[in-house]
């Protein structure tokens, strides 16, 4: 009798919460949800690993305008594109409206203590501790043993070569720049372990977080499991150093951060905070410094003026250096023009694809509802021209 009772009413209801569903969804942007969790996670990640990511973008726009709603890696996601909807966000992103917040398999893999996952006092306190490694007189420290190792980048893999793939070449430089300025770790044995890791690690950075085995999630997860294996080795290796050794605390980044805690236990990164903004920066400037460098390269490959005047600032300063003579922050700060080609390289091929934000709270835009707890991606077309000139100019 009860459950006849239960049914009658759900009977009677389902129209009422029809009407109201259909009511509010006229409000949502137009486009489709897909499959539960999945949604066009597939059919992006797709797009983005033939290189076509832009073009499933330019699809999207052409089909729905430049509001649509989808489903990326488990998660409600609203796309918006053009200059408005870019100044829209950036004005909304005050911590009330939209803040950071990255995809679930970002966040698994980076770890839950990475400096985007923090907010408030605990965001002030590690990004203090990451900054420490970034002052002037540390970054000067640095400028040596980079262009020691793009010395012997460019030994082993371009001296005497007719022809050369660059932007694999490009992430194998990074990722070495990134173990010696990073973890202070040498070639061997451990770096080359590294390198295999840190491939399985990227494969999943993006994906659809269901952690099944033989899914490129669950090979990521694996993955950051052995890298922070190592890093807690590094941890242990480098305190002792400092302790007993007297270790320059300012010989790579994870010294750095142990360094502070030892000076202020109460300001210091706990060693699981430490793995985590390891992994983090580890990621975050592999990819986006290896495609800046590629598209550096192919545009000095396809404009020789740019690259005549690139070649004759730094045979400018080759002049001043003694043979096999480091560089240093001095010669970088000559480097005016060169600066000037990376920047605009920069702008006009961001290296970033993918950069989601969390609406805080119900959110109105160009007449839709974007519900608290959605994704917001953003689109912003480059039109720029002219570049050599540009440079020139500014130059």
């Amino acid at each position: 009798m009860e459950f006849v009772i239960c049914l009658t009413l759900l009977l009677l209801l389902l129209p009422l919460l029809f009407f109201l569903t259909k009511r509010s969804s006229k409000r949502l942007p137009p486009g489709s949800f897909g499959l539960p969790i999945i949604g066009q996670s597939l059919s992006l990640l797709q797009a983005m690993r033939a290189n076509k990511g832009e073009e499933w973008l330019v699809e999207r726009i052409k089909k729905y305008g430049p509001i649509s709603k989808l489903r990326l890696f488990g998660t409600p996601t609203v796309f918006l594109h053009g200059q408005a909807a870019n100044k829209f966000i950036y004005n909304c992103s005050d911590g009330k409206t939209l803040a950071s917040q990255q995809p679930t398999s970002v966040r698994m893999i980076c770890g839950e203590k990475n400096i985007m996952e923090l907010s408030g006092d605990e965001h002030k306190r590690v990004r203090g501790a990451l900054a420490s490694f970034l002052k002037p007189e540390v970054l000067k420290q640095n400028v040596g043993k980079i262009d020691e190792e793009i010395r012997k980048h460019l030994e082993m893999h371009w001296h005497g070569k007719q022809e050369v793939k660059v932007m694999p070449l490009m992430k194998t430089l990074t990722f070495n720049i990134i173990c010696t300025l990073i973890f202070g770790i040498e070639q061997g044995p451990r770096r080359d372990a590294l390198v295999d890791l840190f491939q399985f690690l990227m494969d999943g950075i993006l994906s659809i977080p269901i952690n099944l085995p033989f899914t490129r999630f669950n090979s990521s997860l694996r993955a950051r499991a052995k890298i922070k294996a190592i890093i807690m080795d590094l941890i242990k290796e480098k305190r002792v150093a400092l302790d007993k050794h007297g270790a320059s605390p300012y010989q790579d980044f994870i010294t750095c951060l142990i360094s502070i805690r030892i000076e202020d236990n109460a300001a210091g990164l706990s060693d699981e905070e430490i793995v985590d903004n390891a992994i983090t920066i580890m990621l975050g400037a592999h990819d986006t410094s290896s495609i800046l460098l590629t598209f550096l390269i192919k545009l000095l490959a396809e404009d020789p003026s740019i690259c005549a005047t690139v070649v004759q600032e730094q045979e400018e300063i080759a002049k001043s250096k003694a043979l096999g003579e480091l560089l240093t922050w001095d010669d970088l700060v000559k480097m005016k023009y060169t600066w000037r080609v990376a920047t605009e390289t920069l702008r006009m091929t961001p290296p970033v694809f993918c950069s989601f934000r969390k609406t805080l709270k119900d959110i109105e835009y160009g007449g839709y509802l974007i519900p608290k707890g959605w994704q917001v991606r953003e689109r912003t077309p480059l039109s720029y021209s002219g570049l050599a000139s540009l440079i020139t100019s500014m130059y």
